[in-house]
């Protein structure tokens, strides 16, 4: 038995519909991930982790400081941990991830001959 124009227009439609809302779901992940992916590159999305005395270590493994405290978009570093006894900053967007230690996207070589004396000079004191 053949079904009529009509269950067959019918059941485009249902088609239709389920495509579209298909492709809505995928639209509203994709903007999901595109904000969670905005917020990690501007390092909004970790700062809320980053606790006073945590480990920073470089994409290499290498330690390259302690968290003093986040001030505006940056990290300062305590000076006690550091190579030559200074305060230094690093933006919050070298943050790649917080997982009870901060972990940069940058490995420390660039870290270390990157970050600056003060939050005003990295262009993160905002």
């Amino acid at each position: 038995m053949s079904k009529s124009i009509q269950d067959r227009l019918a059941d485009a439609g249902d088609a239709v519909a389920d495509t579209a809302k298909d492709l809505g779901k995928k639209v509203v992940k994709g903007a999901e991930q595109a904000v969670e992916w905005a917020k990690d590159q501007a390092g909004f999305g970790q700062s809320a982790n980053i606790r006073e005395r945590m480990n920073v270590i470089a994409s290499c493994g290498t330690r390259v400081g302690v968290v003093d405290q986040v001030v505006g978009n940056a990290i300062k570093l305590t000076r006690n941990d550091s190579p030559d006894r200074q305060h230094h900053y690093i933006p919050l967007s070298w943050v790649e991830q917080v997982d009870g230690e901060v972990r940069l996207s940058k490995n420390s070589t660039d870290a270390q001959n990157s970050w600056k004396s003060d939050a005003a000079s990295c262009g993160c004191d905002s």
